[in-house]
């Protein structure tokens, strides 16, 4: 059974074969890539720091050291648009978040009275 955060087995099916560390890969064989790619998905959709990785998950440093060295070598692109071009895909979702700032907040400092900063004497 998978915590929220991890990947279900039929999810790991899909994308263990794109990642790199495989056997019948050159290099070094990763035996933790599953485990390394659930701490990642902890780390996205908790929002906390790198810091406040679980210890399950391994070592925080070597967890981002190798998260920042397979975006370099483009991994997580290779995963996700193998998982787009899946129409069936039940995750696919868009982002259409937009911020809006009101009219007035781009105008700067307004006319009138200085803000007074708390714990700073008045001028006199």
């Amino acid at each position: 059974m998978a915590s929220r955060y991890e990947l279900t087995e039929a999810q790991w099916d899909r994308i263990k074969d794109l990642l790199p560390g495989r056997k019948e890969t050159v290099g070094r064989t990763a035996v933790d890539n599953r485990v390394f790619v659930n701490g990642v998905l902890w780390m996205l959709r908790s929002g906390a720091r790198w810091e406040d990785l679980p210890e399950r998950y391994g070592k925080y440093k070597s967890v981002h050291k190798r998260f920042v060295r397979w975006a370099r070598s483009g991994v997580w692109e290779r995963v996700f648009a193998a998982l787009v071009k899946d129409r069936r895909n039940q995750y696919l979702m868009l982002d259409s978040t937009i911020v809006k700032a009101h009219q007035q907040a781009a105008t700067g400092r307004k006319k009138g009275a200085a803000t007074r900063l708390w714990g700073v004497a008045e001028e006199d």
